[in-house]
């Protein structure tokens, strides 16, 4: 699942909810975990369940269209983040929210943006994330305790 290669990643996410929706197949743990995530986003089914357009498909921010990929891939992220507590810290932040929001999903959704922007940030000084920011983002949103979206 770790590659630079788009279509053998979005290959991956396809494999697993093919799986996942297949009665017999053998799944792996990362694999209903991403099943999981997909079963939360039934907006992306449909893209999902025709595996040439999902690889064929391009997501460009100008013309407006999420990208289900990145969507999905930074859900497993958050999650992974919140079983290693790394950042040091996300595991408080990530519970704050779950508390606020009424469920994990939504939880999720809250921490995204920061973490887009500090990945973003990232891949634009071609350093590493800087986890201070992003956690200072994260408490930013849990100090002005806007509405969820």
């Amino acid at each position: 699942m770790f590659t630079q290669d788009r279509d053998s990643m979005r290959r991956f996410f396809l494999d697993a909810w093919r799986k996942a929706r297949d009665d017999g197949a053998q799944i792996e743990p990362l694999e209903e975990q991403i099943a999981s995530v997909v079963r939360a986003h039934p907006e992306y089914h449909t893209l999902l369940d025709d595996p040439d357009a999902a690889l064929s498909r391009d997501f460009l921010p100008e013309s407006g269209a999420t990208n289900p990929f990145l969507h999905l891939s930074l859900h497993l992220a958050i999650l992974e983040q919140v079983t290693t507590d790394r950042p040091p810290g996300i595991r408080t932040v990530y519970h704050h929210f779950v508390a606020a929001e009424g469920n994990p999903h939504q939880a999720e959704h809250r921490i995204m943006d920061c973490l887009a922007q500090a990945l973003w940030e990232a891949q634009r000084s071609g350093r590493p994330p800087d986890e201070s920011a992003y956690l200072e983002c994260l408490q930013r949103l849990i100090a002005a305790k806007g509405p969820s979206r």
